[in-house]
């Protein structure tokens, strides 16, 4: 989603690199590719870029893993976040806003819902054709994240996508920047006290919204 932050980046995976995810990572400027798995081909190809980093990553628990942040005078020990929660099953959100999605757009949001708690909040993923399109991520106000997702993802990608935003909207404003840049269905936890005019102005755009009451707040 950002040609330009790729250079000189990281490649993680969720599964095992084949010869055609290697040679598309061997045409851009990589430090690090880290995943569970290669295959022998692909690591062939890898292992011709001098100086490339390539990491194998342990199998996770599916639960009960814990998460570690240094903090003054020690460290503080929490449960994860996971895609463990009811509200994390597409069968479980409400539709409050617009007609029922089709299932390519229910896997879209689906997958936007599953990537955005990656990022560091406030987080809005753009997601169009199986693959997030444009992200803003870390943002003090979830206005600025929805610019720079739809930033990110130029006009062109923006229009017709769908959106996930890891928290819910405060106020209308941020949705209302997915919405002109095209955006036709969000995914989005709820709960604001302004839920009603977060929903009105989805449905005075003719946008599908569904809440899932559960959300993935990264800091």
């Amino acid at each position: 989603t950002d040609p330009v932050s790729a250079f000189g980046g990281v490649v993680a995976a969720n599964r095992p690199v084949t010869l055609a995810m290697a040679q598309a990572m061997a045409e851009v400027f990589t430090e690090v590719v880290v995943a569970p798995a290669y295959d022998e081909d692909a690591l062939s190809v890898l292992t011709e870029r001098k100086g490339l980093r390539i990491l194998r990553t342990p199998p996770r628990p599916d639960r009960g893993w814990v998460d570690l942040r240094p903090i003054s005078g020690g460290v503080l020990l929490q449960g994860a976040d996971d895609l463990g929660a009811d509200g994390d099953d597409p069968a479980t959100w409400r539709l409050v806003a617009g007609s029922a999605v089709d299932a390519a757009t229910m896997e879209d949001l689906a997958f936007a819902w599953r990537a955005v708690r990656a990022p560091k909040s406030n987080a809005i993923l753009l997601a169009k054709d199986g693959a997030a399109v444009g992200i803003g991520m870390g943002q003090v106000n979830r206005v600025d994240a929805a610019r720079l997702a739809v930033s990110r993802a130029g006009e062109e990608r923006a229009r017709g996508s769908v959106a996930a935003s890891d928290a819910f909207f405060p106020f209308p404003d941020g949705l209302e920047v997915l919405l002109a840049a095209g955006v036709r269905a969000v995914v989005q936890p709820g709960g604001s006290v302004r839920d009603e005019e977060v929903i009105a102005a989805a449905e005075a755009a003719g946008a599908s919204m569904f809440l899932t009451g559960t959300r993935h707040f990264f800091h």
